[in-house]
């Protein structure tokens, strides 16, 4: 049986850092951002107003930035190669983030089958941030569903990897779980902990697990 490996990108595959904070840190914002991170991490606010503030903080957006974010980012190492190697398996891999998709969709060209954020205006912004499209924790197992179905698998066929409490869902929703890098909110959930920034070496834990 085929298996879907499902990613989360702030913390996951970027080490120390979310895709909100490195779009920023190209418009001199990272402070900023870095605060708004805490806030949500630590549930003072919730996805809706997290995006709605970054939103107004990138007024000056354009898609020259966010590709410089994305080609500067710490990414953690052979992203790809792990995506390659799960391809070539007959097996399935997707991102799930709640950073914008206008960030997480290029790692479709990284060799993920699907990639989802929360749904943000086309850069330079045009239009508001529609609440009703940010994700949130619970959605990521929603998305999960949909994915599973999409590719005939089923959740006890998943493998999720995450680092925070936006994953905990996630975590609890499916048999096998890797923590990369991550903070307490995931303790004595994980099946497997991971810490360092080869991608490689959290995957390799899950390859027994079938």
């Amino acid at each position: 049986m085929a298996r879907l490996h499902l990613f989360d990108l702030d913390g996951t595959l970027l080490h120390g850092t979310s895709a909100p904070v490195e779009i920023s840190r190209q418009l001199g914002l990272e402070a900023e951002t870095i605060e708004l991170d805490r806030a949500i991490a630590a549930g003072r606010i919730e996805p809706p107003e997290y995006a709605a503030r970054v939103y107004t903080l990138w007024a000056e957006l354009t898609d020259a930035h966010v590709t410089a974010a994305f080609d500067g980012a710490p990414w953690l190492a052979r992203i790809r190669d792990v995506w390659a190697e799960i391809r070539g398996s007959g097996d399935y891999c997707a991102v799930v983030s709640l950073s914008p998709s206008f960030f997480v969709e290029r790692l479709l060209d990284w060799g993920a089958h699907e990639a989802f954020g929360s749904r943000f205006p086309a850069v330079p912004f045009a239009e508001p941030v529609d609440p009703a499209g940010v994700l949130t924790a619970a959605a990521k197992v929603t998305i999960a569903d949909r994915l599973c179905e999409q590719f005939g698998v089923g959740r006890a066929d998943c493998v999720a990897y995450g680092d925070s409490i936006s994953d905990r869902d996630l975590f609890g929703a499916v048999p096998v779980s890797v923590a990369v890098n991550a903070d307490g909110h995931l303790a004595g959930l994980a099946t497997y902990s991971y810490t360092g920034q080869d991608l490689w070496d959290a995957y390799e834990l899950t390859r027994g697990a079938r």
